[in-house]
């Protein structure tokens, strides 16, 4: 069953399809840290609606350990792919599709906070949106190794899960529905995503 299929009323949870909630979420939040575009935090956040309303409390620890366990794995995989595009001489799709998501002022931003706080900046990406592709590719291009990056990333992707979970324990509680619940921290992380581009958009058609 689907998170969302979960958080339908009237549809009982089953232990075998609360079983199968927890591979899909892991394999959806591994996918949105290779691919940066599927958004990931209102996947997390919709999972704790559904714990909050319809399985027990221990669930909300499996969330938290699914979701930061794929952020990490994903964020290592990728952190690995690009730096084996840097030292490939023809680079690498994976390093390409990095540096079409960080443009160049965010990036040199990036370098220059990654250089003065270290592994501080890395720690704080992911709860910035927008802010962990920028960061990554400022540790590939600083040449930081797999284990230094992991290193810093593991609280990331720690406070990232708590920090989306928080926001869909949140919005199950202050709905008596769960799809209330869901539709309201579903809109709330898009937005929430969506708002540093519009931001430049619009600062950019000032300009």
């Amino acid at each position: 069953m689907t998170l969302a299929a979960a958080a339908t009323p009237g549809v009982p949870l089953e232990p075998t399809q609360q079983a199968l909630g927890y591979p899909s979420l892991f394999l959806l939040v591994l996918i949105g840290a290779l691919i940066p575009v599927v958004p990931t935090g209102a996947l997390v956040s919709t999972a704790a609606v559904v714990a909050v309303h319809r399985t027990a409390p221990f669930s909300l620890l499996l969330v938290f350990v699914t979701a930061s366990l794929a952020a990490f794995l994903g964020d290592a995989a990728l952190y690995w792919l690009g730096r084996r595009g840097l030292g490939s001489q023809s680079g690498s799709r994976w390093l390409e599709a990095l540096r079409s998501r960080a443009p160049e002022e965010r990036l040199e931003q990036a370098q220059g906070k990654l250089a003065d706080h270290g592994v501080t900046v890395l720690v704080l990406s992911r709860l910035v949106p927008g802010g962990r592709i920028p960061v990554m590719l400022a540790c590939l291009l600083a040449e930081w190794p797999l284990r230094r990056f992991a290193r810093g990333n593991l609280p990331a992707c720690l406070a990232w899960a708590l920090t989306y979970q928080v926001i869909g324990v949140l919005g199950g509680s202050l709905f008596a529905r769960p799809w209330e619940g869901v539709v309201a921290v579903v809109v709330l992380t898009v937005l929430v995503s969506a708002a540093p581009g519009l931001v430049r958009r619009v600062r950019g058609g000032e300009r």
